[in-house]
């Protein structure tokens, strides 16, 4: 939070002169310094007035440049101090201020430094773009620099290779650390003006003993030989500054840094750095410390690093650098808190205002409060409060705040060995089977038997030692968790199962130790279906779900939803693979939250297929827009005529999904249709055809977006991929059969050109509205009746809840039959809007007795809630005892020959 008007009210009678001994010693040293301090403070310092301070000076030796760059530093920080000290300057402009003139002061001095080097050594040879990149890490990395602060760097260069055209020559690697440490000179060494930054080089590879400048494929090389844990963290924040090729640079850090997975191993790396760091306070009794100190400055950028850690590699948006953007982000993403982030990001300025004025004092890079009783009312003066007491009072609420928050998000304290842990280290010294029956197992012999199975086998002890440590606590966590559930044996078996299918991968361990909420998710979910327990094997990714607070909150935006995805794949452009599982991981999620409230009993059978229906038109609509992005530019790098920005394509919905009555596994009845006339579309739509259903079928690392069955096009396996919609119009009005038309009445625009898809739903209602001869169709749908269910045969004693006579199907065939024998004379008839909906327009129009339709809608629902359960359950058919639905087949049948007059 930036200082509330009160705060800047206070500092207007505080100056810079009278606060800062160094303020003092500078402008005593050169009076026109001061000029730094009155009128020229209305406005800050910008990147173009330092680019021209040093331009009028245009030093020709390194010593004039030198000089220069500690005058500029001198003038920046002056005004800087002066605007923050007088309240017109927020924590976000003095920090930017200080990184622009880290980074013109580098950039000045490259630009002097290299091409004098060059002419005496030659120019590193190699691809294009050989300059030296000097990386600005930590808090120059971020643009949050502190107004004493050292910058953090590292020099890293393209290539290998010899030098060329100087009057001596080198190795590529040798250039580069002699332009390196003229750098370091250039900034670091003391003079009469002082220094411009202090330099720090220890984040390199190997810190003080590495070399000093380092070739791209070394530092690949160090980062996956070498690279430890908290480097990872380190060059979160890394930032090229100079030189080129910073794309082939970031291509070689990110995969450092940010895992393709979920790492919530994060947790426990940054749990020991911090434990390390808590350790060295501690030693050097650093509690007043307010960056490295309990509630401090560092605790902060932990817990935003830790998620950036956790989810930068999946989420592009978390990579971001300033840590309150993370915050904000975190919060958005509901990761945090709402009400953490506000007392974190507040606790942030505060501190960083705080460091910002223990500096000016003396120009020192120091995060001590004083000791001295008048530097300590400055201080309190200068944060805004009358004196220490009171402020003291505010830092210390920040950092308890701090420290809880951090707390809470890490968990620091050890957790206690559970109870039931010796049912799995040390079984035979424990009374297993007796103790599991006390818990409520039915079977404790076998459970105890299945659990030793488990720790003698190989998979278990070719586990690496911190993975068995997480395995073997979650073990007892979980035989607890099954032991609430009915079938305690059945939910244990099903867990473990999960637990070896992720043994190998130590981040979904740690996200199951890490968060005994998901663990019991986890167990109520595996306990409600078998399909999900499944579904989760296949894609173990999809356990972080279960950390999300909105998990349970029913209703979706699906535009937010597909902008998101659209965003998250743009950092997988020209990656076909990437880009294929990122849309797969993205269904996956979005059907396992669905998932997760179907069960949880949050959503209708009804309501969930609109959603699911509703997340299909987006993957469409997705996969499309993909598609077609590859297709047009690979048609504009041949030189194509036809190549046009938005296609006249689309994609039409038929059967469950055309009906919205979409399960987790139906497959897709799609069609594709055009309306363009240039002569070259249905060469290039029939390729967008087959690609998208390539894309949408084929099986990557994230498994398959959906099966697709395109039969329902004209002339069904035979006919065109694709049609233009003059084509379809043709086919509908003079060839197509009966069935097709019953097929029409479930069929809707789902993806691609609006108006292509208008012109669809104009002719849908067109060929619906029809008037039809009602014996001709009576006898058509009937023999289609009679197809079906010869091709569905049931011989067991169960009932079909779909194909068997007075199930779905035949409600459906009724409906269809509706629709065809009377929309010409009631148009209402042609909305998609369902079978239970299109049932009570029928009655409400007097073409079948409204009780008969109230029974058999309510049987609808019946049938397909039952259906629904089945398959949650992976039931091969959707079957169930005929006695449980008489009432329900009884109103079907009893409908049907209302309707067709016969059985």
């Amino acid at each position: 939070m930036e200082p509330r008007p009160t705060d800047v009210a206070a500092l207007e009678g505080l100056s810079a002169l009278a606060y800062s001994r160094f303020a003092r010693s500078l402008v005593e040293a050169d009076p026109s310094l001061e000029a730094e301090l009155g009128p020229a403070a209305a406005a800050p310092w910008t990147r173009e007035a330092m680019e021209s301070f040093l331009s009028e000076r245009a030093p020709l030796e390194e010593q004039g440049l030198a000089s220069a760059l500690r005058r500029l530093r001198a003038r920046v920080i002056l005004r800087t101090m002066a605007r923050d000290l007088g309240g017109r300057a927020g924590l976000a402009e003095v920090c930017a201020t200080m990184t622009v003139l880290a980074e013109v002061a580098l950039g000045c001095a490259q630009s002097f430094l290299e091409p004098r080097l060059a002419a005496e050594w030659g120019r590193p040879q190699g691809g294009p773009g050989q300059s030296l990149i000097v990386v600005g890490m930590g808090k120059l990395g971020g643009g949050e620099l502190n107004v004493s602060s050292d910058i953090d760097l590292v020099f890293v260069y393209p290539e290998e290779g010899e030098t060329a055209g100087g009057t001596r020559s080198s190795s590529n690697h040798e250039f580069h650390v002699r332009l390196g440490r003229r750098l370091i000179g250039m900034l670091a060494e003391p003079t009469a003006d002082g220094r411009v930054f202090r330099v720090d080089m220890r984040l390199r590879p190997w810190g003080d003993p590495g070399a000093l400048a380092l070739g791209f494929d070394a530092l690949e090389n160090y980062f996956i030989t070498q690279g430890r844990e908290w480097e990872r963290y380190a060059w979160i924040k890394a930032r090229a500054l100079t030189g080129e090729n910073h794309a082939a640079l970031q291509s070689i850090v990110r995969p450092f840094v940010y895992r393709k997975y979920l790492d919530y191993g994060a947790f426990g790396a940054m749990r020991e750095l911090h434990a390390e760091v808590r350790a060295e306070v501690a030693r050097r009794d650093y509690a007043d410390h307010v960056k490295l100190g309990p509630g401090g400055i560092r605790e902060i950028e932990f817990i935003a690093q830790a998620y950036q850690l956790i989810r930068g590699g999946r989420e592009a948006a978390l990579r971001e650098r300033p840590t309150l953007r993370i915050l904000e982000l975190l919060a958005r993403q509901r990761l945090i808190e709402e009400q953490a982030m506000r007392e974190l990001a507040s606790a942030y300025v505060f501190l960083r205002r705080l460091e910002h004025r223990l500096q000016y004092l003396d120009d020192a890079q120091t995060h001590n409060l004083p000791e001295d009783r008048e530097d300590r009312a400055r201080v309190a003066m200068a944060m805004g409060v009358q004196d220490w007491t009171e402020f003291r009072t505010g830092l210390d609420a920040h950092r308890e705040r701090v420290t809880a928050q951090f707390e809470r998000i890490f968990s620091t304290a050890e957790a206690p060995r559970h109870a039931l842990g010796a049912l799995w280290t040390d079984p035979r010294e424990h009374a297993s089977s007796a103790a599991l029956a006390h818990l409520g197992y039915r079977d404790p012999d076998s459970v105890s038997a299945r659990l030793a199975a488990l720790r003698s086998s190989s998979r278990y002890a070719e586990l690496p030692q911190a993975s068995r440590a997480r395995f073997d606590a979650l073990v007892p966590r979980l035989v607890e968790e099954s032991a609430r559930h009915p079938d305690a044996g059945q939910t244990l078996e099903r867990c473990l199962a999960l637990m070896e299918a992720v043994s190998r991968r130590a981040a979904y361990l740690a996200l199951l130790d890490e968060h005994p909420r998901a663990l019991a998710r986890v167990a109520d979910l595996l306990t409600a279906s078998s399909w999900a327990s499944q579904y989760l094997l296949r894609h173990p990714i999809l356990l972080d779900e279960l950390l999300d607070a909105r998990l349970l909150e029913p209703g979706s935006d699906w535009n937010a939803f597909a902008r998101a995805l659209r965003q998250q794949l743009l950092d997988a452009q020209d990656d076909t693979e990437r880009s294929m599982d990122r849309v797969r991981e993205a269904h996956h999620a979005q059907l396992f939250r669905l998932l997760v409230q179907d069960l949880a009993g949050v959503l209708t059978v009804e309501r969930l297929a609109d959603e699911l229906s509703e997340l299909a038109d987006v993957m469409l609509q997705v996969t499309l827009e993909l598609c077609w992005s590859e297709q047009r530019k690979q048609l504009r790098a041949r030189g194509s005529e036809f190549a046009p920005q938005f296609p006249g394509f689309a994609v039409i919905g038929y059967g469950k999904l055309g009906g919205k009555e979409l399960g987790y596994a139906s497959d897709l009845d799609i069609i594709f249709l055009y309306d363009d006339p240039h002569e070259q579309a249905f060469e290039v739509y029939a390729r967008l055809a087959q690609r998208i259903n390539l894309w949408l079928t084929t099986r990557t690392a994230a498994g398959v977006l959906f099966d697709t069955d395109l039969r329902l096009r004209p002339d069904g396996s035979s006919g065109l991929m694709v049609s233009c919609v003059d084509a379809f119009i043709r086919y509908h009005r003079e060839s197509a059969w009966t069935w097709e038309h019953q097929a029409l009445t479930r069929a809707r625009f789902c993806a691609g050109d609006a108006r292509t898809g208008a012109l669809f739903e104009t002719e849908r209602r067109h060929i619906l509205c029809l008037e039809r001869d009602a014996g001709a169709l009576r006898k058509d749908v009937l023999e289609m009746r009679a197809k079906l269910l010869e091709g569905h045969p049931n011989t067991s004693e169960l009932f079909d809840l779909k194909h068997d006579r007075g199930g779905m199907i035949d409600i459906e065939f009724i409906v269809q039959y509706l629709v065809l024998a009377n929309a010409h004379r009631h148009p209402r008839l042609t909305a998609n809007d369902g079978n239970i909906a299109l049932l009570g327009m029928a009655a409400s129009l007097g073409l079948i007795p409204p009780e008969s339709a109230q029974a058999v809608r309510d049987a609808y629902r019946d049938y397909r809630r039952r259906q629904h359960a089945l398959r949650l359950n992976e039931a091969r058919f959707a079957r169930a005892p005929a006695e449980e639905f008489a009432a329900q087949i009884a109103a079907t049948q009893r409908l049907w020959r209302t309707v067709f007059g016969a059985d």
